[in-house]
């Protein structure tokens, strides 16, 4: 299927790892021009380069998300030097492993305001794109009162309740300019240095419990996210607004009405 996105530009948060690298090659391979951040230099550099390769024009930076100020500052830049955009996809969390209110803070700083403060600076690009699209990703921890046990897991799951609200109210405006708003909410998804590996390793019987509740056998991979995302973002899925999506392997038995 041709996704038309050959030529688009897109910006990937959290860009180096898991997910949103898997989002990232899956758009380099696209003919996608991207824009794309992690927090440390050399992750970013060396996956520029790799990016690259693809024969597309890439453009990364370390920057910290929840740092306001740099990371609204990075993406007018990085939208500047692709020359406009047409995709941005909000990644970046501040995940479900952090106690107390320090982990309130980094949920509303990474998951909320990661993409409130990108979707508020990028608007004047994407407005001049005929294929304007953002894809935030949530979680089906923002649907379901509980997924695991976590020091974090009530603010990560409100915070990606919020997360999903938001899309849904700014896509019945922004799709009045022509720019679509989606979620993708991803069940567990196991991944070299991610947290269901470390859960599989250090909590066993938490990592036997999801993969019990997964109806389709295993836990997923970053690329079936990535796929969704992707897909998501392109013109073929033109006359989609406001949705979220789950990608979680039939984690959540429910009939949602």
């Amino acid at each position: 299927m041709d996704l038309q996105l050959s030529g688009k530009k897109a910006i990937v948060t959290g860009a180096t790892k898991g997910i949103g690298l898997r989002i990232a090659r899956q758009l380099a391979d696209e003919g996608v021009d991207l824009g794309i951040c992690s927090r440390t230099a050399a992750d970013v550099e060396k996956t520029v380069s790799a990016l690259q390769q693809k024969g597309v024009n890439v453009v990364g930076d370390a920057v910290d998300v929840m740092d306001g100020n740099a990371y609204t500052a990075w993406l007018d830049s990085a939208a500047e030097r692709l020359g406009g955009l047409d995709i941005f996809v909000s990644n970046v969390t501040g995940g479900p492993i952090t106690p107390g209110e320090e982990g309130w803070r980094m949920g509303f700083e990474g998951d909320i305001l990661g993409a409130v403060r990108g979707c508020e600076t990028l608007l004047p690009y994407l407005r001049q794109s005929d294929a304007g699209s953002i894809v935030l990703i949530a979680s089906i921890s923002g649907v379901m009162a509980k997924v695991l046990s976590a020091p974090g897991i009530y603010a990560y799951g409100a915070c990606k309740a919020a997360l999903i609200a938001y899309g849904a109210q700014i896509s019945k405006d922004l799709a009045k300019e022509g720019i679509r708003v989606n979620s993708v909410s991803p069940g567990p998804i196991i991944f070299e240095g991610g947290a269901w590996e470390h859960i599989k390793q250090q909590a066993p019987q938490a990592y036997q419990d999801a993969l019990d509740q997964c109806v389709i056998g295993r836990l997923g991979k970053p690329e079936e996210i990535a796929t969704a995302v992707v897909f998501l973002a392109s013109p073929v899925s033109g006359f989609t607004v406001g949705q979220n999506l789950h990608v979680d392997g039939g984690y959540m038995q429910h009939i949602a009405y």
